[in-house]
């Protein structure tokens, strides 16, 4: 699945537990009738990705959701969703580059009234 939006803010690489478990979170808003604050979390060495990153930039991240469950002290079982990018690209990279120049209109074209298919049969068969 992919998320586009704008960045709203990139927190710093933090480190968890004996294992050096290591998260760090980005907040994209969408940019749709109804925006939406999405926060993602990045694990391990996919937290570098956002190093190249910066406040304001559209981006388009590819995630996964993620589902777990606990049972508390107390017997009583919770359910967690979270959401893990794995890729995050420049929206305008993501979009098609200038390097083409823009097809012409339909109407700029002449039509073939000339053709003569018995002259151009070309095919092997």
């Amino acid at each position: 699945m992919e998320l586009q939006g704008k960045i709203k803010m990139i927190d710093e690489t933090k480190t968890y537990g004996n294992n050096g478990f290591r998260k760090r979170e980005m907040v994209i808003t969408t940019e749709e009738q109804y925006p939406q604050h999405i926060m993602i979390e990045f694990v391990q060495d996919k937290t570098d990705l956002l190093n190249n990153y910066k406040v304001g930039q559209d981006v388009k991240v590819s995630i996964n959701v993620r589902g777990r469950e606990w049972v508390n002290p107390q017997g009583e079982t919770k359910y967690f969703n979270s959401i893990q990018g794995w890729r995050v690209e420049n929206a305008s990279q993501a979009s098609p580059s200038g390097d083409m120049p823009p097809m012409p209109p339909a109407d700029a074209f002449e039509p073939a009234n000339d053709f003569n298919e018995e002259e151009h049969d070309d095919l092997p068969f």
